[in-house]
């Protein structure tokens, strides 16, 4: 019984008495049974111990440490990958202990570490099978020249390296160490190998290496190796094979050289649909107007600047694609002409208009020009009769769905972290609750999942 979790159980009181002389034994005999029950001071802990998260069974994670220095920022890791509800399983290397305790992984993930194949205290006799076979996700980060080399030739000396034999889930590589280490031709032909045998390897960052060196073989920090895991193990794949076209943030219209037309959109609607398209597997390019929100990792982004710059990204790209989610707020007008100097302020005393004229309806040449299995969502951000324009909306342009919201509404519109859709369809509607953008970008993959 693991003392982090220990809950108390029935045990059994026994109490001897013996009285002897020389002429008799008397044996009193007192025999207590007793129940108590308690809920666990760490339900949380507790929860993640038996894989549960949110009553669901949690994804089990192996996170495999080789001896590198930054062992110390896979610390960071299991407690991230722990605090989204996974249930972290940590596998250290002799190396690796000697840099960061097992305890401290004990800590951090609420699971015992193993280091050992043949450690007594290991659950099972064959733990490295139990654990390589019932794992959904590894992660080896830092995965040292050593582990790399022993992975691709299938050596299986120590605890990890023979669990990854028994391994049959997806296994992620975060090499790190020295640049002439890494680069050196053994590492590459090593690391090459395990890429045609299907690891994922994820490639060092540049920088200030703790040796000295400034170069190429940094690991990546914690937030990065979390967003990998999350990619392959949070969502199933549902939407592998399909193509996917979203736009995002707003576009800029040029009145001058200094001077532009925009709008309050922050992109956070439309890379949220893009992150969670490319998690459920959907090959996924991004046209996003100016942000201030950090590239997407597993998407291609394409940036654009004006109305007539996304749509010229969009239109060239939107033949090959399965779905189209038109999330970008598209200015609906740009100066009619622009001027190739500053306005000055002084040019303008008696008051000065700028005349405008309508810029190019890309949802509307994508509904007369989709072509057939094609499905189309567009967007429809209103003050009001929402539910009156989104319809016509739907109509008009000949699309498949509308995700429609109010900027009046509390928890919806522009910059903020959640919204509330209503989404509308030609066979109805359906009114979705306030959330999170990405729980709402979910929500909506699985409306078009369900409608194609």
């Amino acid at each position: 019984m693991r003392q982090h979790f220990c809950r108390l159980a029935p045990f059994t009181l026994q109490l001897y008495h013996i009285l002897a002389n020389s002429w008799r034994c008397e044996v009193y005999f007192l025999q207590i049974s007793i129940t108590v029950k308690t809920k666990s001071a760490l339900p949380e802990r507790d929860a993640v111990r038996r894989g549960l998260h949110d009553g669901k069974m949690a994804k089990k994670i192996i996170l495999g440490i080789s001896g590198g220095i930054s062992a110390y920022k896979s610390v960071y890791i299991a407690s991230g990958l722990k605090k989204k509800g996974y249930d972290v399983h940590v596998i250290m290397t002799d190396g690796a202990a000697k840099f960061v305790t097992p305890l401290t992984f004990e800590t951090m993930s609420g699971n015992k570490v193993v280091t050992d194949v043949f450690d007594p205290a290991n659950e099972t006799p064959t733990e490295h099978i139990t654990l390589g076979q019932s794992a959904d996700l590894v992660l080896i980060a830092p995965a040292t020249g050593n582990t790399i080399a022993k992975l691709a030739n299938g050596i299986a000396d120590n605890m990890l390296t023979t669990t990854m034999l028994a391994c049959t889930c997806p296994v992620l590589i975060s090499p790190a160490m020295n640049t002439a280490m890494f680069e050196n031709p053994a590492t590459q032909a090593n690391l090459e190998t395990l890429r045609e045998r299907g690891f994922v390897i994820i490639e060092p960052a540049e920088g200030m290496l703790a040796c000295g060196v400034e170069g190429k073989g940094k690991m990546p920090e914690p937030d990065v190796l979390i967003g990998y895991v999350e990619q392959w193990a949070s969502k199933e794949k549902d939407m592998a094979g399909l193509k996917v076209l979203v736009t995002a943030g707003p576009t800029q219209e040029a009145i001058d050289p200094v001077r532009y037309i925009t709008n309050h959109s922050s992109g956070k609607m439309g890379y949220a649909i893009a992150r969670m398209a490319a998690r459920r597997g959907a090959e996924v390019t991004l046209v996003s107007g100016r942000t201030a929100l950090p590239k997407e990792p597993f998407v291609e982004t394409v940036d654009v600047l004006s109305a007539q710059d996304m749509f010229d990204a969009v239109t060239s790209r939107a033949p090959e694609m399965d779905i189209i989610i038109k999330a970008a707020a598209v200015a609906d007008y740009r100066p009619a002409e622009v001027a190739t100097e500053k306005i000055k302020k002084s040019d303008a005393a008696s008051g000065r208009s700028i005349e405008l004229e309508p810029t190019q309806d890309i949802l509307g040449y994508l509904g007369e020009h989709r072509r057939e299995g094609q499905f189309l969502c567009g967007f429809a951000m209103e003050t009001q009769n929402l539910l009156e324009n989104a319809a016509k909306k739907l109509v008009k342009k000949n699309v498949n769905m509308i995700c429609a919201n109010s900027l009046k509404t509390k928890g919806a519109g522009f910059a903020g972290d959640t919204n509330v859709i209503t989404v509308l369809t030609r066979e109805g509607m359906k009114q979705l609750p306030l959330m999170s953008k990405l729980e709402a970008a979910d929500a909506i993959l699985d409306e078009i999942m369900a409608s194609r």
